[in-house]
Formats: C-alpha cells, sequence, structure tokens
C-alpha cells in the first residue's frame, strides 16, 4: 500500500513538473527575480545597503537594508531557494522533452491514414481525374515525403519545422546545465599588483562549492603602462604579464588591457583598473620610497605625497598620471617646479631626483568551466529559431470513383501553402491530361 502511495505520489510529481502552465510560472519567477537582481547592487557590503535602502517609518518600505539581507537580495544569484528554482525549472524542461516533445516529433514521422472527415483547419479540394501515381509524382516533385495505403495517401513536408520547439528546450537545458557547472567549480580573484611585482591567486571573491584554486601558477607584472589622449585624457591602459609554473618556467606572456584579457588553460585575466602606489625618491645619495595618498580635485584623480624635507620644511610632490609630470609645492602651497622622472632640481643646495613613480594594475581572474557548455546552448537556440521559420504541413488524399478528395494543414504561413497546393494541383492536371 505504501508503495502504491509512494509510487502515485512519484508520477503527480513529474506531472506537475511536465506542466506547461508550471514551466511558464517559474520562468517569469526566475526572470522577475533577475530583474531585481539588476535593480538592487549585487555583493556590496552591509554599509553600502544601510546608506541606500535606510529603513523608513513607510508600511510600503519593502526594500530596506534588513530585508535586503535577510532574504540574500545582496547576493540573489547564488541564494539557495533561487538555485531550487533554476533546478526546478530545469528538471521541468527535460522531463517535458522526454514526455511530450519528443514523442510528438517521432508521431510526426508515423503514417497517418487519418479517417477522411471535414476538419475546420484543413481545406479539402476536389481534382475530377483519378490517377494516384501521378498525385504521388507531383507531390513528390515539391518536396513530400509521400506514403499510400489501398486508396488513401498520405504526405508531409518540412518536419524540420518541428525539431523547433525541442532545440528550444534542449538549448535551455544546455545553458542552465553549463550554468550550474560554472557556479559550483568556478571562481573570481582580484588582485592589485605593483608594477614589477610577482602576485599568486588568492584574493578569492566568489568561488564554487567544488572550485579549487591552481596553486602551480605565478604570475607577474613585467610593466604598466597609459595610453593618453592629446587632451590628458586617459585613452587605454595596459599591463604586461607573464605566467610562471613552479618550477620558474615561463607559460606564457601577453599585453593585456580593457576587453583584450590573456586566457590559459581555462583561466582569463582581465584588466580591470589601475592605481598609483608610490614614488622612488633620490636625497643627495640616499634613496627614498614612499606612499602616495589619492585625492580628488575637480573630480580628477590626483595623488599626493607630503615629503619632509630638511629643518622640518615640507614638499608636496602632486601627480595625476603617468605621463611624467610632477608638481611640487611648498607647504604655503606655492608651486615651486614642474618636473619629469629622473630631472634633477635643487632646494637648499640638496639634489631631489624622482627616479620612478610606482602604479599598480587591478587584475581580475576568473575560471568558468561550464562557459563553452553556455555557449553551446546559445548556438542551439539560435540554430532553433532559425528552425522555427520552417513550416511543417501535412496532406491527405483519398480516391472515391474517378474523383480524388485532397485535404492539407499546416502549422505557419498557410497562404504560401495554399498557393503551393494550388501549384501541386495544376502540375498534377499538367501531367495527366
Amino acid at each position: 500500500m505504501k508503495y502504491l502511495q509512494y509510487k502515485t505520489l512519484k508520477w503527480k510529481i513529474i506531472k506537475q513538473l511536465s506542466n506547461l502552465n508550471f514551466s511558464i510560472t517559474l520562468l517569469l519567477a526566475i526572470s522577475t527575480i533577475s530583474i531585481l537582481g539588476t535593480v538592487i547592487e549585487q555583493d556590496k557590503n552591509t554599509a553600502y545597503y544601510q546608506s541606500n535602502y535606510p529603513i523608513k517609518s513607510s508600511m510600503i518600505n519593502l526594500v530596506n537594508w534588513k530585508n535586503i539581507l535577510y532574504f540574500g537580495l545582496d547576493h540573489i544569484y547564488t541564494t539557495w531557494w533561487f538555485i531550487l528554482l533554476i533546478v526546478l525549472f530545469f528538471c521541468s524542461l527535460i522531463i517535458c522533452t522526454f514526455s511530450q516533445q519528443l514523442p510528438s516529433l517521432r508521431n510526426a514521422r508515423h503514417w497517418k491514414f487519418m479517417p477522411y472527415g471535414h476538419d475546420k483547419n484543413s481545406s479539402i479540394n476536389y481534382l475530377p481525374i483519378k490517377s494516384f501515381i501521378n498525385i504521388i509524382y507531383s507531390f513528390n516533385y515539391y518536396n513530400y515525403y509521400v506514403f499510400q495505403r489501398s486508396n488513401k495517401i498520405y504526405g508531409y513536408k518540412g518536419l524540420v519545422g518541428r525539431l523547433a520547439p525541442i532545440l528550444v528546450h534542449i538549448s535551455i537545458i544546455i545553458t542552465l546545465t553549463g550554468n550550474i557547472l560554472g557556479l559550483l567549480t568556478g571562481f573570481t580573484s582580484q588582485e592589485i599588483v605593483p608594477k614589477g611585482e610577482i602576485f599568486h591567486i588568492q584574493n578569492i571573491i566568489k568561488a564554487g562549492a567544488y572550485s579549487h584554486l591552481p596553486y602551480n601558477i605565478v604570475g607577474k607584472i613585467d610593466n604598466f603602462f597609459i595610453e593618453y589622449n592629446q587632451n590628458s585624457s586617459i585613452k587605454q591602459f595596459y599591463s604586461l604579464i607573464s605566467l610562471f609554473n613552479n618550477k620558474q618556467k615561463n607559460l606564457i606572456q601577453k599585453k593585456i588591457y580593457v576587453n583584450s584579457p590573456l586566457k590559459f588553460h581555462g583561466l582569463t585575466f582581465y584588466q580591470t583598473s589601475w592605481n598609483l602606489e608610490g614614488l622612488k625618491i633620490q636625497l643627495d645619495h640616499n634613496l627614498i620610497q614612499q606612499k602616495l595618498k589619492e585625492i580628488k580635485i575637480n573630480e580628477v584623480r590626483t595623488w599626493i605625497y607630503n615629503f619632509n624635507f630638511i629643518n622640518h620644511k615640507s614638499l608636496f610632490f602632486l601627480i595625476n598620471g603617468l605621463d611624467n609630470k610632477i608638481f611640487i609645492y611648498n607647504s604655503s602651497g606655492q608651486l615651486l617646479k614642474n618636473i619629469k622622472i629622473n630631472e634633477t632640481f635643487t632646494i637648499n643646495n640638496h639634489k631631489v631626483i624622482v627616479k620612478d613613480i610606482i602604479p599598480s594594475t587591478g587584475i581580475q581572474i576568473k575560471t568558468d568551466p561550464g562557459i563553452h557548455i553556455v555557449y553551446l546552448g546559445f548556438l542551439i537556440l539560435i540554430v532553433s529559431i532559425a528552425t522555427s521559420y520552417l513550416s511543417y504541413s501535412q496532406v491527405w488524399i483519398n480516391g472515391q470513383k474517378n474523383k480524388i478528395h485532397l485535404k492539407g494543414i499546416t502549422n505557419r504561413g498557410q497562404l504560401t501553402f495554399e498557393e503551393e497546393i494550388t501549384k501541386v494541383q495544376k502540375f498534377y492536371i499538367k501531367i495527366t491530361i
């Protein structure tokens, strides 16, 4: 008895999952939540949400920072309930594909010598002369597959048009498989590396439950430089990056920039940001290296360093970028000099040389083992869109006395189908008479 109850429950669940309305409801829910995820900023800290989504006294103020954090709206796409919706939708598509779509395709290939009756979705034509050979030849001439049994004939054309719904299901299943694989096994790392320094992949931002870091790969920023426009605005910035294995063997080297990453064995290194970290200053024969502080002057990024000079005098070095322009001010805010790197200037009989500006580059490292599966899913989706424009047409022919009764239906392009049937009839009469 318990076995029968379990079996009945199992089939009820399977029937519900294969229900088209249930699948559409899941798809709408996933779409709505995805839209919500684009409206609410993702993966920010608590202070950000407290500042931008404060709690108000209004009863309709549901989108506040407490609710956002409680329901996981700050990381919607990795919450358990969103993943559960994806899994349910995934199962629904698989069951629907195997229980409805594939059987419908198989049935479409069967011979269907249906009882010859009136159908509101089909049109009936009468041909005055009875010649099965010629009518079969006429439909074959227009690329129909024709089958005969006794005085009945069945033909169809454009079976590939029936593949479109199946291909849509398969493409979504493959895409979701790739997304789930990437979610479970992928990771994202963000590294801020000064020029000339070596880095490991370690500062993980996101990671799947079954992801692992490639500990046998070491990176180095060989160089970093910025390309400027004529008006001194930034055109592009570049990082020359090298990868080594744990035996210090050079694996690959590439100059990367925005929209041109380095790809190596499933790892992708993106250029994301840049900064100025410090200055190397030579005072007489002493080499000093100090950190720069970033400030904004008229919404322009500027870096400043307060150099405590001899006799408690201060020099302020202001830098706007890597275009070799360094402005030196005294403690009163007076501009003393505008110099370039390795240019010597003298103050109080002391030689000062700015030897180098030390930049740092922001590198984002990502791996997504499911990305190629996602691409395959979208490719199949494109194919399904193309095949959806092909019509699937069926014709039934019945010979009675000295006449042929013909009727046909199509799933799209009714006018085109009627014109084609007219051409078939004309061709039939032409070769028969």
